[in-house]
Formats: C-alpha cells, structure tokens, sequence
C-alpha cells in the first residue's frame, strides 16, 4: 500500500513537511455551478435581488475563503497567496451561475485547496443571497480544472 502522505510512520495524522521543497509559482483553477430556478436566475441576472449584488459579494466571499481555507481543512498549510480571481457566467439555458476560480502562488506547495475553497463558498454566497426565493438551488460541480507547478507538473480536467 503506498504511503499517504498526511499519516506519519506510526499513523498518526500530521501536516506534511514542505521544509525542503523549492518555492516555484503555483496555481489552480476550479469550478462551482448554482443551478436556480429560472425566476430567481432572472432577478440575479438583472440585479433585482433584494439582498443586493448577489455577485459582487459571491466574489468577495471566494476571495476571502481561498485566503482562509487553512482554518477550514485541517492539514492545509497557512499561504500567502499572491493573487484570486473569481469570475462567472450565466447560463440562462440551465439556468445556473457557473463560477471559476484562480488563485496563485510562489510557494513550496500548491493552492488547489484554496481554489476549490474559492469556488465553493461563492457558490454557498450565492445560495445565501438567493435562498429566501429559491430554496430549491443546487450547488455542484465542484471541481478542480487545472493546477501547474510542483513536483506533479501540470494537471488539466479532459472535457466530459
């Protein structure tokens, strides 16, 4: 059985030492879909919702989240990221939000966490501000689409 490398040699959990590995730029992308029901993605698509700019604040929500995904998921290394971009795109004919995340960073180790991070609360923003419409929302497709850097390399999400 290969080794994991959260679990020490005598099985305890522990965060993995990145002591020695050398800094190199870094970044993920990922992805988060809110499906809506037509009604409500027409008031988010207008700017009608009452709580205010559903996107705006779903955006600042995922920046602030990649910045505090270490205090979310317990063996994430505390970063100093260099940059987050959260965008979206409506899609009328679903009718969902999709949302995408970069986040990036010279480091010893990568930000996919903080990206899937990103994505995910914005999503879960997105619910908040809309749930008093549209209970019946879904957030999914929760993925991560692309990471470079590192020892790994390069991973990139086939379509389908």
């Amino acid at each position: 059985m290969t080794r994991l490398s959260h679990i020490d040699k005598e099985g305890r959990v522990r965060m993995v030492d990145v002591t020695d590995k050398r800094a190199t730029e870094r970044t993920a992308r990922a992805q988060a879909v809110v499906r809506m029901s037509p009604e409500t993605f027409d008031l988010l698509r207008d700017g009608k919702v009452p709580k205010g700019n559903v996107l705006e604040t779903a955006r600042i929500a995922g920046i602030m989240a990649a910045k505090q995904t270490a205090g979310l998921i317990p063996m994430c290394h505390p970063l100093n990221i260099t940059h987050v971009r959260i965008d979206f795109s409506l899609l009328p004919e679903d009718p969902a939000v999709r949302i995408e995340s970069l986040v990036r960073i010279v480091h010893q180790t990568g930000v996919e966490m903080e990206a899937l991070t990103a994505a995910a609360v914005a999503g879960l923003t997105i619910y908040d501000m809309c749930k008093a419409m549209d209970k019946a929302m879904v957030i999914s497709d929760v993925m991560l689409l692309e990471k470079t850097g590192g020892k790994s390399g390069t991973f990139r999400r086939r379509e389908g």
